[in-house]
């Protein structure tokens, strides 16, 4: 669990809150932003092409890709959702140079490139954006269905292939065992006397992506709902006036140290801290019934890719079942994770990682979403004080 980079700040992500966490410019992160061999000719038909098989099939846009020979991405942290693993297996799989701009960016660092680069060379050839710069951007997208477009669910896509969600997680509560008696397994747990002054939220609801999302679940298990956040406020001062909450953001420093023994993050950040600790402490991780709030990003192909048919054939890698199981191993959930696991492709050993989950997610509207960023800025400090 990271302390809070900038993709997880409100601004850059917690609206992608739709389905399932800003700087000015953009800076160049591992291999730089160049685009290596040059924007591609305006008559490059994989500049439109919104299905392979429409331009001549997978070995084609292949070939084109190879000749392209370079992928620009943007905003992808190695270690968040397993990026680092995924891009290594792009490159391995195509021999395609994959340039990776600002890595700790933001969805708004992200549409800012796109606008100010332009047609050059350099500009990103794809997105992972938060639901609603993708749902206020699709102007700036190449439609494109990937080869297994029919196994994501219609809720998980634009209609067009403008954007299609990814990977996502849910609200989790994360204990270190070793210190905590008894570990909460739902929200309601958290108000106990027993966990006074041992629990943590991921930082600032009215900045962080997944705090915010902590507030929405809070309100889903005190009475609240999508349209009305109001009541996790209510219920998150509760706890500050009881001295359940601590006011120390969780990294993993304060999870190793013991600092932080309870902690509210997505369940993908908690189940890795798991890992990392395990000869240390047991990080236990449940996935609250009770306020069970979810978040997918969004994919998204910049209508301007400078490398259009890497930029499809990424998506294809992303979205088959190769690309789908590396998200698994990063303790995310992949979109296609429920028809994977019927056709018996999912990685049932990551499967089996994943915390259970009871009940079905709720997903709120753009409008919802912007109401109850609202809500929670105008209402957390004086509830929380």
């Amino acid at each position: 669990m990271p302390t809070v980079p900038a993709r997880r700040l409100i601004t850059a992500a917690v609206a992608a809150l739709l389905a399932l966490t800003t700087a000015g410019c953009v800076s160049s992160g591992g291999g730089g932003g160049g685009g290596g061999g040059g924007a591609q000719p305006s008559g490059n038909a994989w500049a439109t092409a919104t299905t392979a098989a429409a331009s001549g099939g997978m070995d084609a846009l292949v070939a084109a890709a190879k000749q392209e020979g370079t992928l620009n991405v943007i905003a992808l942290p190695p270690d968040w959702a397993n990026y680092g693993a995924i891009i290594d297996g792009f490159q391995k799989k195509y021999g395609i140079t994959v340039n990776s701009a600002n890595p700790e960016g933001s969805s708004q660092d992200e549409i800012n490139a796109v606008q100010q680069l332009g047609t050059q060379d350099r500009a990103p050839d794809v997105l992972d954006l938060g639901q609603s710069f993708a749902n206020k951007n699709v102007a700036l997208f190449a439609p494109y269905q990937v080869a297994t477009w029919d196994s994501i669910p219609a809720a998980n896509k634009d209609a067009n292939g403008a954007w299609v969600n990814d990977y996502g997680g849910f609200v989790s509560i994360g204990c270190n065992a070793k210190l905590v008696a008894t570990c909460p397994k739902t929200l309601a747990d958290l108000a106990k006397p027993d966990y006074k002054g041992q629990v943590a939220l991921n930082g600032d609801p009215t900045q962080a992506a997944s705090a915010f999302a902590g507030v929405w679940a809070g309100a889903l298990a005190n009475g609240g709902s999508l349209s009305d956040i109001a009541p996790g406020v209510t219920w998150w001062g509760s706890l500050a006036k009881s001295g359940n909450l601590l006011k120390i953001d969780p990294t993993p420093a304060t999870i190793q140290s013991g600092q932080t023994p309870i902690v509210l993050d997505w369940d993908y950040l908690n189940v890795t801290e798991t890992e990392k600790n395990k000869a240390s402490f047991d990080w236990q991780v449940a996935v609250p019934s009770d306020g069970l709030f979810a978040q997918y990003y969004a994919q998204a192909i910049n209508k301007n890719a400078p490398h259009p048919a890497a930029a499809r054939l990424w998506q294809e890698y992303l979205y088959s079942d190769e690309g789908q199981n590396l998200w698994l191993a990063g303790k995310a959930r992949p979109v296609r994770l429920d028809a994977m696991t019927e056709a018996g492709t999912a990685d049932q050993a990551l499967v089996a990682v994943l915390p259970p989950v009871q009940g079905e997610p709720q997903f709120p509207t753009q409008e919802e979403t912007d109401a109850a960023q609202q809500v929670v800025a105008q209402t957390w400090a004086s509830a929380t004080a």
